[in-house]
C-alpha cells in the first residue's frame, strides 16, 4: 500500500488556492441583480416624489429594463447550482441567519414588481396597447389606484437587493477580503451608480441627464470614500486582512482593480460628467459605459479575489 503524508491543506485540490466554487454565473448575477435595483430605485423614489413628468426615462422607460436583467440574473444562479431541482426548498423555510434565504425572498417579491410596473407603463412604449380583457383593465385601475403602495414597497425591497449583493460575500467569514460590513453599502452604491449611467444612455431629455450626471457624480464619490475606507479598514486590522488588501496593492488584482474598477470605472467617467454639467460637449455614452463597464469588472474583481484570500499561513 502506497503511503502519502499530506503537511499542507493547500495540497488538496478542493481547498485554497484552487478553490474557485463561484465562478462567473456568481458576478453576472450581483451585476445585473445590483442594476436592476438601482433602476427600481430610481424608479420608485421619483414616483414617490410627484417628479414623473420630470424624468420619464427613470419612472416609465428605463424599468422595462429590469424585467430581463432579474431574469438573466437568476438564469446565471440557476446554472451555478449543484442540486438545480431542489431550489424551491429555499422557500419552504424562512430563516433570518441565511443570506441565500434573504435574497431568495427578495427576489421572489422583486421580480412580481419589475413587471407589474413595467405593464402600467407599457403603453409609453406601445402606445396602442390593449388588454382586450374587462378583467385585466380592472386589474390595471386597481393597481393604478395604489400606486404609491407599489412604489413604496418597489423602493424598499429594490434597496434590500442591492445590499443584499454585497451581504451574499460579507457573510462568508472564511474569505477575509469578503469579510467586511462595507461591501453591503459599497455594492448598493455601486448598483445605484450604474442604475443612472444606464438612465443617462436612455434618456433623450438634456435636464434628466444632467439631474443623473449629478446623482452619479455623488455617487462615485460615495464608493470612492467607501473603497478607500475598506483599505484602511484592512491595513488596520490582523495579517489575514493585509494580505487580503495586499492582492490589490501590488498582487495579482492590482492592474483590473485600480485600472479598470477605479480609474476607466469612476474617475475618468466622474470627469467626464462633472465636464458634461459645466457644459462642455462631451460623447453622450462614453461615461455612462464606462460606469457600467467598471461596475461589471468590480463584482467579477471582488468575486474572484475574495476566492482567492485566505486564513492559511
Amino acid at each position: 500500500m502506497r503511503e502519502e503524508l499530506i503537511v499542507s491543506g493547500r495540497m488538496n485540490h478542493l481547498v485554497d488556492p484552487q478553490l474557485h466554487i463561484w465562478h462567473w454565473q456568481i458576478p453576472l448575477y450581483l451585476f445585473l441583480g445590483g442594476l436592476a435595483a438601482g433602476i427600481l430605485f430610481f424608479a420608485a423614489l421619483f414616483t414617490i416624489l410627484g417628479k414623473e413628468k420630470e424624468y420619464p426615462t427613470a419612472v416609465k422607460i428605463a424599468p422595462f429594463l429590469t424585467p430581463f436583467l432579474l431574469i438573466v440574473g437568476l438564469m446565471a444562479l440557476f446554472i451555478d447550482l449543484n442540486h438545480k431541482l431542489y431550489f424551491w426548498r429555499l422557500y419552504t423555510v424562512i430563516r433570518l441567519e441565511s443570506p441565500m434565504g434573504w435574497g431568495a425572498w427578495t427576489l421572489m417579491i422583486v421580480t412580481p414588481l419589475a413587471f407589474i410596473w413595467c405593464a402600467l407603463n407599457i403603453k409609453v412604449i406601445f402606445p396602442n396597447w390593449d388588454w382586450k380583457y374587462k378583467w385585466l383593465y380592472e386589474v390595471d385601475a386597481f393597481l393604478r389606484k395604489h400606486i404609491m403602495v407599489i412604489s413604496w414597497l418597489m423602493l424598499i425591497y429594490s434597496l434590500i437587493l442591492g445590499v443584499y449583493t454585497g451581504i451574499l460575500f460579507s457573510a462568508f467569514n472564511a474569505r477575509p477580503l469578503w469579510n467586511t460590513s462595507i461591501l453591503g453599502p459599497l455594492f448598493l452604491t455601486s448598483g445605484l451608480s450604474t442604475a443612472a449611467a444606464a438612465i443617462i444612455m436612455m434618456s433623450k431629455n438634456e435636464h434628466e441627464r444632467h439631474k443623473f450626471a449629478r446623482i452619479d457624480l455623488m455617487l462615485i464619490g460615495i464608493e470612492l470614500f467607501l473603497i478607500v475606507h475598506m483599505f484602511m479598514g484592512f491595513l488596520a486590522s490582523a495579517q489575514v486582512q493585509i494580505d487580503a488588501a495586499s492582492l490589490f496593492l501590488g498582487g495579482p488584482y492590482t492592474t483590473a482593480f485600480w485600472l479598470f474598477v477605479v480609474t476607466l470605472g469612476l474617475a475618468v467617467p466622474a470627469l467626464l460628467e462633472f465636464l458634461e454639467i459645466k457644459g462642455f460637449k462631451m460623447p453622450l455614452f462614453i461615461a455612462p459605459v464606462l460606469v457600467i463597464f467598471g461596475g461589471l469588472v468590480f463584482r467579477f474583481v471582488i468575486a474572484y479575489a475574495g476566492q482567492a484570500s485566505r486564513w492559511l499561513y
